[in-house]
């Protein structure tokens, strides 16, 4: 497994794999690697004969840099757990790789990255949308992998994709959960016992929603209400967004559901001193045909 830290090294190698005629799978990650991020893994490898993970914590998607320095670095066991998982390539950037003095040069996905995370975390999609077009052209991977629990990136990235015409499948791989239903998160090694324990009522409120439409329920305010008792069933939770959305557009439900709906959760829980870990969550409701 190459270790690679150059933007040109790294176009070299994927022309000489191009070459070769063998197809380029990347994977991008921040790191702290978890049972999610080999799933991607995984599944690049299914496509591809050739897999690049890129680990870098991108500086311009934080809002806080509290939040930046509080990010869990575990470069060498990621580096162990790509080598497993038959990694071909690891992408490691220093920051000055990708943000060079002087950098000045953004992209933006304006719509889509206005609700729900966008709402509370401006310039955070502006910083996704510019490092995935970095790590594109750095990898010129034929397809690229990324968690559906990040569903407004997913979409963004997308959008980003078919916008400037870019020569790149985008795959989007389930979310990865935990037996209880915790969604996978690197972020989740800041929970306590006790928020551990508590941090369940995110899956617990999506299947309490999908129960509901199954039972009947149409009406968008009634459902998203329902969400909120279940979140703050857990005294420590403290609801950042909890929305129906469109899974295409991302705006809002219509008030009375029908066809498929985007139920998207962000929700707090408090760890040691002052900060707070902000878990997202989320799911696609399926409303039955009358």
């Amino acid at each position: 497994m190459d270790q690679v830290t150059t933007v040109r090294a790294l176009q070299a190698r994927a022309d000489a794999e191009r070459a070769a005629g063998r197809r380029i799978a990347l994977v991008p990650t921040m790191g702290a690697l978890h049972a999610g991020h080999l799933a991607l893994v995984d599944e690049a490898r299914r496509r591809a004969q050739f897999v690049i993970v890129s680990i870098f914590v991108n500086p311009a998607q934080f809002n806080s840099p509290a939040d930046l320095g509080a990010y869990p670095r575990t470069l060498e066991a990621d580096l162990a757990a790509c080598r497993s998982h038959g990694v071909s390539a690891v992408f490691v950037p220093p920051a000055s790789e990708l943000y060079p003095a002087g950098y000045q040069s953004w992209i933006e996905v304006t719509e889509l990255a206005q609700p729900l995370c966008g709402a509370t975390r401006p310039g955070h999609f502006r910083g996704v949308a510019t490092i995935v077009a970095k790590l594109l052209i750095a990898a010129k991977p034929h397809v690229a992998v990324f968690g559906a629990k990040d569903f407004q990136q997913l979409a963004l990235i997308r959008r980003l994709v078919t916008d400037l015409g870019l020569d790149v499948e985008i795959v989007g791989h389930e979310t990865v959960r935990e037996p209880d239903g915790l969604a996978l998160s690197s972020r989740n090694v800041h929970l306590t016992r006790e928020t551990r324990a508590q941090a369940l009522v995110l899956s617990r409120s999506l299947s309490a929603a999908q129960r509901a439409i199954d039972a009947g329920e149409r009406s968008r305010a009634a459902l998203e209400a329902l969400v909120a008792r279940e979140i703050a069933a857990a005294p420590l939770a403290k609801i950042d967004y909890a929305e129906l959305r469109d899974p295409e557009t991302l705006a809002p439900a219509p008030a009375e559901l029908s066809g498929r709906a985007l139920l998207a959760l962000a929700v707090y829980f408090p760890k040691a001193g002052e900060d707070q870990v902000r878990l997202i969550d989320n799911c696609v409701l399926h409303v039955p045909e009358e």
